[in-house]
């Protein structure tokens, strides 16, 4: 089981890997953290982009010496495979670590697995710790790793006023944590600039049919894409099976039911209320696919891999 340090330093890790959504495609986002014999955090690091330091390496060099017996907390199971950067197994081997915490197993692992290579070299293992709060960060990674197409994300504003203006606040306050994004016909990468050139490109416009493009952008390196403006309906409507979350934009009405007419059909078939944000102006209402029918690649039972 786990420790409340450990399960502190996942949550950290968690928090940490966050920071790389947006430029790790097509690489997943990573946390780590490093304690020490005594449980103290001594090293963080999270994975930026591809072809750059995984988490575990930057959370290993801030360390340094202290991790000599000392347990690495992971969100996604350490890589065992040398690609890009160094098999990260083999830096916690050589590091000294003797405990690595992992919360999710990752099903592109490529062997008998990371976790299994650790345990093998005596290193004790735990695995399936706090999964479902690592999936709120790796969770659309893992969806569109499952099915080779990436998550998409329509964000659209209920307005009576300049939806223009609406959907461009949207994209901004979105942007930052997708690979793509679409607004009217324009196409760009969330975070500008982001992504390793080498392992990414922007795919040709949508102007055909949606599932091919998707598929293409997989190709290129998306794994997360936002869609703005309530015009895309027309081009979601016959593949609505393609969106994985929801955001909408409501305005404030008065209390007379006007709001409650103008947001009857708000959830579609197939989707569940995750979250409403009141602003000063309205609230936010996120949607997305239930849990239990999202990706859930990689969970492991407790213990082990």
């Amino acid at each position: 089981m786990a420790s409340d340090a450990e399960l502190a330093a996942m949550r950290q890790a968690i928090t940490l890997s966050s920071f790389g959504l947006g430029t790790t495609s097509p690489n997943p986002p990573v946390g780590c953290v490093i304690l020490d014999r005594n449980g103290v955090t001594v090293g963080t690091g999270y994975h930026r982009r591809k072809g750059e330091a995984h988490a575990e390496v930057n959370a290993l060099k801030a360390a340094g010496a202290a991790a000599q017996g000392g347990t690495a907390v992971v969100t996604l199971e350490p890589c065992n495979h040398t690609g890009v950067t160094p098999a990260c197994r083999q830096e916690l081997i050589n590091a000294g670590i003797t405990r690595v915490v992992i919360s999710i197993i990752d099903p592109t692992s490529r062997g008998d697995g990371g976790a299994a290579v650790l345990a093998a070299h005596g290193i004790d293992v735990e695995t399936n710790v706090l999964p479902n709060e690592t999936l709120t960060v790796l969770g659309p990674w893992l969806t569109a790793t499952r099915r080779h197409r990436p998550h998409l994300t329509w964000a659209y504003a209920l307005t009576n006023k300049d939806s223009h203006q609406a959907n461009e606040q949207l994209t901004a306050d979105l942007r930052s944590r997708t690979d793509l994004v679409l607004s009217d016909k324009t196409l760009e990468e969330g975070v500008p600039g982001g992504h390793a050139p080498e392992h990414f490109t922007l795919p040709d416009d949508l102007d055909g049919e949606l599932r091919p493009w998707l598929s293409a952008c997989y190709t290129t390196g998306s794994r997360t894409i936002l869609a703005v403006g309530a015009h895309h309906s027309g081009a979601l409507h016959d593949n609505f099976d393609c969106v994985d979350e929801i955001v909408v934009a409501v305005e404030k009405a008065s209390p007379t039911g006007g709001l409650a007419a103008a947001t009857a059909d708000l959830t579609p078939a197939g989707f569940e209320l995750a979250d409403i944000s009141p602003g000063s102006t309205g609230v936010r209402v996120r949607l997305r696919r239930p849990r239990s029918s999202q990706a859930r690649a990689g969970i492991a039972e407790p213990g082990m891999h």
